[in-house]
């Protein structure tokens, strides 16, 4: 079942916590729940997403508002590790290019250590092991959330498209039910879902909205 903004959300997939209590959306009624998807070896989740997800916490956790951490992986399958995380959770160390970008920031404490705790609950995206054909289903599935009008679109555009998901997905050691089931783009993103267990917003990248999102569903009622 995918994700579509403005319905129930279906809950995210979980292979281990590594951190804080074992959640999900249908546990979380009468609660605002935002979910901060990343991947371990992701400058940019550690630079702004995490630490815009902390301050979210910081700010509203006693106004009903649940932040949860879903480690995913669509790259760098080698890095983007349970292993990793749980190393991250335990010790704040950080890998690969995160690293290598904290450090160019200055952002690092000795030992590769980010400055900031992680406060809120962190868990691994379930990973399941890629195999077999992929049917034609699969990569439309993939396609309309990004491309509504798919179907309207020339018939060579079409072609093309479908292609160029096909090959993607065969680039793929594994697939992740979150990361894939909600349509993510990429980390950092996040997962907004209302007080209803309404899914209300996703979005990609550095946001400047979350916030004005989070005061809007606390106002309602």
């Amino acid at each position: 079942m995918s994700a579509v903004i403005g319905q129930k959300a279906p809950n995210f997939g979980v292979s281990e916590w590594v951190q804080g209590a074992p959640t999900n959306f249908d546990q979380e009624k009468d609660h605002i729940v935002l979910v901060e998807v990343f991947q371990v070896n992701c400058p940019g989740c550690f630079i702004y997403g995490i630490p815009e997800a902390i301050n979210i916490y910081n700010k509203y956790k006693d106004d009903g508002v649940r932040v949860i951490g879903i480690a995913t992986a669509f790259e760098d399958f080698d890095k983007n590790t349970i292993e990793n995380l749980r190393m991250l959770a335990e010790t704040g160390k950080v890998i690969g290019e995160t690293q290598k970008a904290l450090e160019m920031y200055g952002q690092l404490q000795p030992g590769d250590k980010i400055k900031y705790k992680i406060p809120f609950p962190l868990a691994m995206d379930n990973l399941t092991k890629t195999s077999g054909e992929i049917s034609q289903e699969k990569i439309l599935q993939f396609i309309y959330p990004q491309i509504p009008d798919f179907d309207s679109q020339p018939e060579e555009y079409r072609k093309q498209i479908i292609q160029r998901v096909k090959d993607y997905m065969k680039s793929k050691e594994y697939a992740a039910e979150t990361f894939e089931k909600f349509s993510l783009q990429g980390t950092p993103s996040t997962i907004l879902v209302d007080r209803k267990g309404i899914l209300r917003d996703v979005s990609f990248g550095q946001s400047t909205d979350i916030e004005a999102w989070i005061k809007k569903l606390l106002a309602e009622d």
